[in-house]
This record gives C-alpha cells, structure tokens and sequence, in this order.
C-alpha cells in the first residue's frame, strides 16, 4: 500500500491529525432513518476534529436481491458480469450517505472503490486488494471533507470492477485505516460487538470486550460473521486496533487488538457455529502419493476454499476422503470434483449439505488438557453424534447434523460457564 504521508504533509502542514475510517454494514444504512442516524454519528466524529472516511455497504438486502435477479436471467451469470452488477448497491449508498451529510451542514464527496484507488486482484467476486493509491482520499480529506467510499470492491489493471466476497466492505475498511495511517477502524453493525456466541441462539452470550487478532482470526474462519477473517488479517498485518460496535446505542463494543488485557485470561472465549457447510467424499480412492494434491489443485484452481480434511485408514489399497466447502459453492464444486474422481481413478463422491460446524476458540487453551474431552463429552450427554474433527492451537471444531447446530452452542455455552462471567 502506497505511503499517505507525503501527500499528508502539505495538507496538515506538518501536524498529523487525527484519522479514523469508520465502515457502516447493510442493517445499518436499510433505510433513509438509519442514513440519518449513521450521518448524525459521523457528524459528531468530524466534529471532534478527526478527519473521518466512512465505508459503506448497500443498504439492508440489495446484495441479496441483485444475486436473485441475476439468477432469474440467467442459470450460471458470469462472475465479471455479477461484479459489474453487484458493485452498484454500495455505489448508491455511497452518494447517499454523502449528499445527507451536505444537508446537514458537513462537506462531503463520495468516491467508489476505483476512484479511492483500490486495486484488486482478477478473481471476480473473490477478489483480493493488491494495493490501495489514497492520493485523491487524502486530497479531499486535506480539504477538511468526509469521504464516503463505496465497500466491497475495486479495480483490476484492466480496469474491470472486482467484487471482494462475502465481508469484502469490513476488509475495505480495515485495509484503507491502514493504508491512511488511521488510528484505528471502527466497524459497525447491528450487534454491540462481537459475542461468546450467537445471541440469536443463545440469550445468556456477552461481548467480549477485548479480543486478539489470532482469536478473532479463528473466529470469523468457522462461523463468526461480525468480522471477516481477511479483514481481520490486515489488521494485524498492520497493528491497526479494530473496534466493532453497533450503530444503534454507544455501547463500548469489542476491541480487536495485539494483547488484549484481560487479568484472567478464559480458556475458552467463546462458541461460534456455520451453517453454510457442505461435505463431499470420494469414495475408494487410490491411496498413493500425489492423489491429495491432483484432488485439491483443481478445487484451489477454481478459487473454492477446502476447510475440514479427514481421510480414512487405507484398505486394499484405497481410501476415502472427506472435506467440507461452503454449501455456497458446491454446485461448482461437485462439477469439479467429478472430474477429478475420474482423473484420480475414485469410484464416486457423495454429497451432503445438512451439516454444519461447531467451534470452540480461545488461546488460553494452549497446552491445558480436558478441553477436548469436555468437548467432546457435551456434544455425547446432548445426543449430538459428531461426523467429523478439525484442530488448530486455539480451535477445535466439530461437524455435526444442522439440525443440531442450535443445541450444540448452547449445550458448550454452558459447559464452559461463558454465560456466567
């Protein structure tokens, strides 16, 4: 990312002021009253005296409606065509956002991904940033106005509109506080920051009030939807401290942070769950070397993210193999996959999408034994059979029957006391 200073010096002759981008999700921009209300917060920034750029998503379920239209026309649109189309809804919001802040007296200009100069990567509606050129941001900012930019997208060197997934505008966000040198990025939403689970699922769940990069990092990989994971890899790339609030109460929220200060830190720190889970297994595959690498090549290929691997114990000289994508992409993955089934010489695959993920993360639970067993031994006494396992340092995730996934949260909620700290 380009340095902001130089072209900082001239406008603050010489005296860093204070900066901070603020994102603003769907719920929070639905309608012209939460515009209002997200302007009035702004307002109240700019007159603290920091210079305020805002990134904004479209407003309540555009997104969702464009996808739909889309698929109305046309069975499998093409992702350079979605892109186009999906960009429009923070492309509106945007202007928005920044003509209800002229009105009440705020100098303001909204810009798109482009014009802010975000550069992406050609993966169309998996797109990453490359790199982020905030001359014009600073310039308007040097200008005393807020800046108001469209999330979720930016342009590829052949100036083609790149959409940057699912959270692509928090990754937005966060990635401009650190190419502006921000002092921090505060990401708001309809939640009062990030939860020891779902409080849909489970009404005893409390923010955490501080949280690290590396948990949060695990959080948003398995389920957390407050944050995505990439937005909060920038963050820590940077050690810029990400503040997730909600836009409707001036609660204190979550600070994602290097060391958080917690005087006892929990082993567990919370339960987060997914339900956008698939799982796939080829069936009597050859147990050989380079068999795992001709399977996942073609799905990385493809830009679909594996997430839980197990394989079988070999017998006769075969094995079968099981993972699991996003239930999203595994209408392009199934294509995929038979193809390589037949390169790889397996007998078939199975599908099944009535699964889901259960995680429990913390970093206290590095090297403290009975967390697994107490784990596994909830999930037992509650009747819930788990399909598959998958660890890491600070996780431990099951795979369990989606029609379960509801009673699993709340059965380890309890079993690890998290309702009552």
């Amino acid at each position: 990312m380009k340095d902001p200073s130089s072209a900082l010096g001239g406008a603050a002759a010489g005296v860093r002021v204070s900066q901070v981008v603020q994102k603003y999700g769907g719920s929070s921009v639905a309608t012209p009253e939460r515009i209002r209300a997200v302007a009035a917060r702004v307002r109240r920034s700019r007159q603290r005296g920091e210079g305020v750029v805002v990134v904004v998503s479209a407003m309540g379920k555009t997104t969702d409606q464009l996808v739909a239209l889309a698929h109305a026309l046309n069975d499998e649109p093409p992702s350079r065509e979605m892109d186009q189309l999906l960009a429009t809804g923070e492309t509106v919001t945007a202007p928005l956002l920044a003509m209800t802040l002229i009105g009440m007296g705020v100098d303001a200009i909204s810009l798109t991904g482009p014009q802010a100069g975000i550069r992406a990567s050609t993966a169309h509606r998996k797109a990453r940033i490359l790199d982020i050129v905030p001359e014009r941001i600073v310039d308007e900012l040097g200008r005393g106005r807020v800046v108001v930019v469209a999330g979720f997208q930016g342009v590829t060197e052949a100036l083609d509109i790149a959409t940057l997934g699912r959270g692509g505008s928090d990754t937005t966000a966060v990635a401009l506080a650190c190419a502006l040198r921000a002092d921090h990025c505060e990401i708001y939403t309809d939640v009062r920051g990030v939860y020891t689970a779902d409080p849909r699922l489970v009404p005893e769940a409390r923010p955490i009030p501080e949280i690290s990069y590396e948990e949060m990092l695990e959080f948003a990989a398995v389920g957390a939807k407050v944050m995505h994971p990439r937005a909060v890899e920038i963050g820590e790339a940077y050690e810029t401290p990400i503040w997730v609030r909600s836009s409707f109460d001036e609660s204190p929220g979550t600070v994602i942070c290097r060391h958080p200060q917690l005087e006892d830190r929990q082993k567990v720190r919370g339960i987060a769950h997914e339900t956008d889970v698939a799982k796939v297994t080829l069936l009597r595959v050859p147990d050989r070397p380079g068999v795992a690498a001709a399977i996942f090549g073609p799905l990385a290929d493809h830009h679909i993210s594996v997430d839980v691997i197990v394989q079988n114990v070999g017998h006769d000289g075969s094995t079968d193999l099981s993972f699991t994508i996003a239930e999203s992409e595994l209408r392009q993955a199934a294509k995929v996959v038979a193809d390589v089934a037949a390169v790889v010489g397996a007998e078939g695959f199975d599908t099944a999408s009535d699964v889901a993920k259960v995680s429990i993360v913390g970093t206290g639970m590095l090297n403290y034994p009975g967390i697994a067993a107490t784990m596994f031994r909830t999930l037992a006494d509650s009747g819930i059979n788990i399909k598959m396992i998958s660890t890491s340092e600070i996780r431990i995730t099951c795979l369990v029957s989606r029609d379960q996934v509801g009673d699993a949260v709340r059965a380890l909620h309890r079993a690890y006391q998290l309702d009552e700290l």
